[in-house]
């Protein structure tokens, strides 16, 4: 049998952490004051030799104020001290001053660890390095400023793909046979291959004589995205605000704020009926990404907000407008085009992954309750 698995924490500079060989699961790391603590679980050789070592300390409830001019936030299914290292090189690399780091989350399938750090950079070229950095390590890289990292006042969310795991349009056109012809042109557009509005029109024309009972039907059977729950329901403990931004319709999303996820405000496109059933046309104005935009604009006035204090979240090209309106612009599991446009995106966990991004870590989130 193998070598008995050993936890512990190590306490060294933090350019040591680039000098071992070997390569172990990470429970968390702290960097404060040039001193970092280092949890790993490993078997056979100690990965550093002469350095203070004892049980794990897991990180307190409080996570560290944010003070620096940016945060570089890792997120990693499965932690590692060779991801640790490709990271810590990167900055160096990057002429990225870290200045402090802390675990907000230890859990094993869900590590998340930000960097603080001070630097003068353009944001774009440094995203998509890190966007590289993160395909190449198998983890999510998430670049912000530091003020960003609180809580928003207004989130607006698009719905279809982002809220629910599905695509309402596609779902309405495979019951009426036509399922490959419309997937199609929906697909096109979340590429920003076609023009939104005009594959709006065509797809809705293609749904005439749908019945409104089957709708109702299938309102009820519309999967969740995961974590989409348990983000509007901590945001609504915050004392954020929340609006759908949608380019699919009322009518579901309605019946979400209703019946399962807490939404304050719905903006989607109408259905138009006649003798119980869809006449396929569509009811000006149409709620496509230009429209998004201005709508989160507009109610963040209403509330006599600045954009500094909303966020966006959503998938797909029509979405790009609003994502980046505001203080955080969150791309979640998106289309390709989307996640090299977005200023920042999740593709490996679900929508509560976000609170991260506004500072929160595992303890405070627990403390906001479940759903």
């Amino acid at each position: 049998m193998g070598d008995k698995t050993k936890a512990h924490e190590f306490h060294l500079p933090l350019a040591k952490i680039t000098q071992s060989a070997l390569n172990c699961p990470v429970r968390y790391l702290t960097f404060h004051n040039d001193h970092a603590r280092l949890g790993l679980e490993y078997s056979g050789a100690t990965p550093f030799s002469d350095t203070f070592h004892c049980d794990l300390n897991l990180p307190s409830s409080k996570p560290l104020m944010v003070q620096s001019p940016w945060c570089l936030t890792l997120l990693s299914p499965a932690a590692s001290l060779d991801q640790l290292q490709r990271l810590i090189h990167f900055c160096a690399e990057q002429n990225w001053c870290i200045d402090t780091i802390d675990t907000l989350s230890y859990r094993r399938e869900c590590t998340v660890i930000r960097f603080q750090f001070s630097a003068e950079l353009e944001f774009s070229p440094a995203r998509f390095a890190c966007l590289q950095l993160a395909e190449e390590i198998g983890v999510d890289l998430v670049l912000q400023e530091g003020p960003s990292q609180r809580v928003p006042a207004l989130a607006g969310f698009d719905m279809d793909s982002t809220l629910i795991d599905a695509e309402v349009i596609d779902e309405l056109a495979k019951i009426t046979g036509i399922g490959e012809q419309v997937v199609a042109i929906t697909e096109a557009a979340m590429r920003g291959e076609l023009d939104f509005r005009d594959s709006f029109k065509k797809r809705m024309a293609l749904l005439k004589g749908f019945s409104e009972q089957r709708l109702a039907e299938i309102a009820q059977q519309l999967p969740l995205k995961e974590g989409a729950q348990e983000l509007l329901h901590c945001l609504r403990e915050l004392g954020c605000k929340t609006v759908i931004l949608s380019g699919g319709f009322t009518y579901f999303a309605n019946f979400l704020q209703r019946e399962r996820l807490a939404v304050d405000w719905v903006h989607a496109n109408q259905l138009e009926f006649a003798e119980g059933a869809l006449t396929g046309e569509v009811i000006e104005p149409i709620v496509d990404g230009i429209r998004k935009r201005l709508l989160l604009a507009e109610t963040a006035k209403e509330m006599g907000l600045s954009l500094q204090q909303v966020v966006a979240i959503g998938d797909g090209a029509n979405d790009i407008p609003m994502l980046n309106l505001g203080a955080l612009g969150i791309a979640i599991h998106p289309k390709p085009k989307v996640r090299l446009e977005a200023p920042q995106s999740i593709t490996r966990f679900g929508l509560d992954a976000a609170l991260y991004l506004f500072g929160l870590n595992d303890q405070q989130i627990a403390k906001l309750g479940q759903p």
